[in-house]
Order: structure tokens, then C-alpha cells, then sequence
């Protein structure tokens, strides 16, 4: 191959280059997000997005499509899901946002723990998963959960109205996880409180995709630039560790 064609090619690719990065600054300030804060790269896990922040790779999404896996008999098993919420301490009448909360499978049970006077807000992206949702809520007869139409950088939560938000193996999926946690942040009450549950990432035999767990250090470096004071890292769970923060008062 000749130099004159071979500089063709390298200023062919350069300006692909150029023009990929372009439309995603273009994205990304169409969706109000800052382009310095996220960083792309076309070398990454086939399991992630391609997209990092704060030098962690976020994951893809799962769809509704995967609703059967979020209902599987073996979660009682592999993440006690009755134990996470126990741990949670959680009051009659609290207001619980359940970030991604799919089918409903932690949210007809928080429902229960906060009561009638209590409210489960369960916050979806997909329409499609609040169908499913919602169904099943109405099968139980369960009336004390609500459910949101989130967008991906806003829960859609009334201001200073929760008490806990809790997100089960979601967080690192948020494709705007800045955006989400600034808006989630918004939602608590002045002593409100944050659960990040996630597989742990420090330990090599959780049988999970690296890029849909997390380690604890992380989760606390993410969390560290929203107004939020890390409480406690509760380990009981069989392979995912609970990561709680409380809401920073204002000074």
C-alpha cells in the first residue's frame, strides 16, 4: 500500500472518529448533560456501553423482555430479598422510591412493611415494565404502590417527598447516573436516605458480569460529589452488599 493511500485511510478514520464523537457531544447536550463529564471509548466489555464515568464503565440496560429473570424462584435464594428489606428499617407510612423496580418484585413488599399509610413509588424508564407492574399489583390487590414514568436522568419525584430511595442492582445501569442521582437527591426529605444494593465487585466469586457489579469504593466515589454522607456498608446479603447514605443537611 502506497504512503499516499495509506494517509487516505488514517484521515478517513480520523475524521469518522471526529464525526462519532461530534454526535455524541451533539446527544449530549441535547439531553442537558455536560460533555466533559462522561468519557466513550470503542474498546470496552461487550457487556457495558461503552460509556464511562468516574472510570467505570456503564452496563446495558436489561429490558423488559428480561421480566422472567426478575421473578425467577432462585432469587429468594441467591439475594434474600426479605432480609434487605428488614435491614432497611423501615417505618408504617414511609415513602419509598423504588428505582427500577421492574416488575414489582421488591416493591409489593416494601409495600407491605410501610402499610396503607405508607406509599411505594415505583420508578420505571420502561413503559412496558409498569404494564407488567402494574398488572400484578392489581392481581394482589395491593394499592399502596404508585407507579412513575421516569425519564433517564429524572425519577419524576415530587421535591423533598421520600424517605428512602432504594436501588437493587440498577445504579450501574443509569446511563446518566450524574444527572439521576442530582434529581434522586432532590427527592429526599431533609433527613432522607439513599440504598445503593449492588453485587459486590471486589468479590471475584459473585457469578456476575463484571460491569453489572460494583465495588463498595466506587459506589462511595459516585456518591461523594451529590449531597450525601455515607452511614454504613451492610454485608449481609449473600453476594450483594448494601451501601447506605443519608442526605446532607443544608448549612
Amino acid at each position: 500500500m502506497s504512503t499516499r493511500w495509506l494517509s487516505r485511510i488514517l484521515w478517513r478514520t480520523s475524521t469518522a472518529l471526529l464525526l462519532v464523537q461530534l454526535v455524541r457531544f451533539a446527544a449530549a447536550a441535547a439531553e442537558g448533560e455536560r460533555p466533559d463529564r462522561y468519557v466513550y471509548r470503542q474498546e470496552h466489555d461487550p457487556n457495558g456501553s461503552g460509556k464511562f464515568y468516574m472510570g467505570r464503565e456503564i452496563a446495558l440496560v436489561m429490558g423488559h423482555q428480561g421480566a422472567d429473570w426478575l421473578e425467577r424462584a432462585e432469587r429468594e435464594e441467591e439475594e434474600k430479598p426479605e432480609l434487605l428489606i428488614e435491614v432497611l428499617k423501615l417505618k408504617v407510612g414511609d415513602r419509598v422510591a423504588d428505582i427500577g423496580a421492574g416488575t414489582g418484585y421488591l416493591a409489593r413488599r416494601l409495600a407491605t412493611r410501610v402499610g396503607q399509610p405508607g406509599t411505594i413509588y415505583a420508578v420505571e424508564i420502561q413503559p412496558e415494565m409498569l404494564v407488567i407492574l402494574t398488572n400484578k399489583m392489581a392481581q394482589l390487590g395491593i394499592t399502596n404502590v404508585k407507579p412513575v414514568l421516569g425519564t433517564i436522568t429524572d425519577p419524576k419525584l415530587p421535591p423533598a417527598s421520600v424517605d428512602l430511595v432504594l436501588m437493587v442492582d440498577v445504579y450501574h445501569e443509569f446511563s446518566h447516573p450524574y444527572e439521576m442521582m442530582r434529581a434522586i437527591c432532590q427527592a429526599l426529605k431533609p433527613d432522607g436516605r439513599v440504598a445503593f444494593v449492588e453485587y459486590r465487585g471486589e468479590d471475584p466469586e459473585v457469578p456476575i458480569k463484571l460491569v453489572h457489579k460494583m465495588t463498595e469504593a466506587q459506589v462511595r466515589k459516585e456518591a461523594a460529589v451529590h449531597p450525601l454522607i455515607w452511614e454504613e456498608t451492610i454485608k449481609t446479603l449473600p453476594r450483594q452488599h448494601i451501601i447506605l447514605f443519608r442526605k446532607k443537611h443544608s448549612e
